[in-house]
């Protein structure tokens, strides 16, 4: 297959060239700025500005773009960064490939299974409506944006992403230093489900959906969901470590501004897409997989 894929330079599109590279597939890094091989090709998202020529023979599109949710407070001026890297970007993409005759058939469009805002003990799977909230509002913005796409004819799915769990990055490289000095507990109540993923199902999921007939949402997600405070006591538990100061929802509130009530809140969503499609995930308990991603 030849792949075009924006966002390479983040945890999960690095980890995704690297393993269709490595099973021969070819894929174009979209960038910012003067490429600087024959795998890049340059954009500028934030004017709108894609040469539709460099999606001419490619088999798929996957548009992982976005600035990172839990990189900064969430001020006024960073919630704008949110929506711009992410409205902008898959915005371009897929006015692009619209304006094609024969363009890519396929876009795969990144997600998050914030959409859902705050389900408390109710299951979601990919028929839920949209949540409340910024995040939610923010999810629902981002898959609208693929609508000239859908429009033209071509298949796109929106990968609603849970918490990937790696070694390289994210919330678990985080977690892990602080787990194992002992002073980390759970987020508040701690009741909130957090809905992860392997990093290494997560790219299993992707590449399922680029060779699979799937369109909409798909919650990539790991099949069993657990709270905060189960999932910081099975980290400790792997480390070693007790998981006892819990860190208070005020203190939260002052760390990360309005991100903070995203910490206290979760998503109990499971995958039923890919269950129906008989993906098989790699990680099918928490402790598989932060096990892998310890190991890393």
């Amino acid at each position: 297959m030849q792949i075009v894929l924006s966002g390479a330079s983040g945890l999960i599109g690095t980890a995704l060239q690297a393993s269709l590279r490595a099973d021969g597939h070819t894929v174009t890094t979209l960038v910012r700025g003067r490429p600087a091989s024959r795998d890049e090709a340059g954009w500028a998202p934030e004017q709108r500005k894609l040469d539709p020529g460099v999606l001419t023979g490619a088999d798929a599109v996957v548009c992982l773009s976005g600035a990172g949710v839990g990189d900064h407070r969430w001020t006024n001026s960073y919630k704008s960064v949110l929506q711009r890297s992410r409205l902008d970007s898959v915005g371009t993409v897929a006015a692009a490939m619209a304006s094609l005759d024969k363009g890519p058939p396929v876009l795969l469009s990144a997600s998050a299974v914030g959409y859902y805002g705050d389900t408390g003990d109710r299951v979601v799977d990919e028929s839920a409506p949209r949540g409340a909230g910024f995040l939610a509002e923010l999810c629902g913005d981002w898959e609208a944006a693929t609508r000239p796409a859908e429009d033209a004819g071509i298949r796109v799915a929106h990968l609603r992403t849970g918490l990937v769990l790696s070694g390289d990055g994210g919330l678990l490289k985080r977690l892990k230093p602080i787990v194992a000095l002992g002073v980390a507990g759970r987020l508040g109540s701690g009741r909130q489900f957090m809905p992860w993923i392997s990093l290494a199902d997560e790219i299993a999921a992707i590449r399922f959906l680029l060779e699979h007939e799937v369109s909409g949402p798909v919650n990539l997600t790991g099949p069993d969901p657990v709270r905060n405070a189960d999932f910081i006591a099975a980290l400790a538990r792997l480390l070693h470590r007790p998981a006892l100061v819990p860190t208070p929802g005020f203190a939260l509130r002052i760390a990360l501004g309005e991100f903070a009530q995203d910490t206290l809140t979760g998503q109990r969503a499971v995958p039923a897409t890919l269950l129906a499609e008989r993906f098989s995930h790699q990680h099918a308990d928490l402790e598989s997989a932060l096990r892998w991603a310890l190991e890393r």
